[in-house]
């Protein structure tokens, strides 16, 4: 799956999956735009990537924002003059049970995730467009299928970004852009490792692999629906969830 030259943008990549991913792809021959609210984070992860031999670039961006998603598109143009691979993988949580939760924080996590992966595939398709090509990777989450108790916002908007992967999808393909979504299932985290050990406990055991996912996990797929391998491939949704939703 070589992805030489390729040039990959890859949001929320300051940690954890994003992070992972980025370094992915980069091992695999992709020069990276690495953004993340964290500036200091992006640069980090930046540094990583170039370790590894590939060009990068860190972008501080708020991908609610559209002022914010056009310069981190006009950044990427700028240092690469081209975009071939879109992960959107920004992300926020902001859980409580249905009766507790806020408007403000039910409101911010529908704007991160589904605004936020709007904004994004609209900016790069508007790209990919002209040169009648391109990858769009949206990590959805197996909380949007399954639904999470105290996860209304949460998985309410991860919902809606496998219809809207799918209406891109179904938008893009005359240009040749492959749009597709990845669920995650419990994956080996800082936020899953502060879960009450009873509970995380639980959480795995209710997985037919019997273990947590790790990043890596994610990253992989992510290579296989930004290579070659899957051009035939679009507007599908993969679970990579140990089998947990079977």
């Amino acid at each position: 799956m070589d992805l030489t030259g390729k040039i990959a943008l890859v949001t929320g990549s300051g940690q954890g999956i994003g992070r992972d991913t980025a370094l992915e792809l980069a091992k695999h021959g992709a020069n990276i735009v690495v953004a993340d609210m964290n500036l200091e984070a992006a640069e980090k992860v930046r540094r990583e990537v170039e370790v590894l031999g590939r060009k990068a670039i860190a972008c501080q961006v708020n991908v609610a924002d559209k002022e914010d998603v056009t310069k981190m598109m006009d950044a990427t143009l700028e240092a690469f003059g081209d975009l071939d691979i879109l992960v959107n993988n920004a992300g926020i949580t902001r859980d409580a049970m249905m009766h507790k939760m806020t408007e403000e924080h039910f409101d911010q996590v529908i704007q991160v995730h589904m605004k936020g992966t709007f904004l994004c595939m609209q900016a790069a398709a508007l790209h990919m467009r002209k040169k009648e090509k391109g990858k769009i990777i949206n990590i959805s989450s197996i909380s949007g299928k399954i639904g999470n108790m105290g996860q209304v916002n949460y998985a309410g908007a991860k919902a809606g970004i496998v219809a809207m992967t799918k209406v891109a999808a179904r938008e893009s393909a005359r240009y040749q852009i492959n749009v597709n979504a990845i669920q995650p299932g419990f994956i080996d985290s800082e936020m899953t490792r502060a879960m009450p050990e009873e509970i995380r406990q639980s959480r795995i055991h209710e997985i037919p692999l019997q273990r947590a996912g790790q990043p890596k996990d994610i990253a992989n797929a992510v290579i296989f629906l930004a290579s070659e391998y899957s051009n035939y491939i679009t507007g599908t949704v993969i679970e990579v969830a140990g089998g947990r939703s079977m």
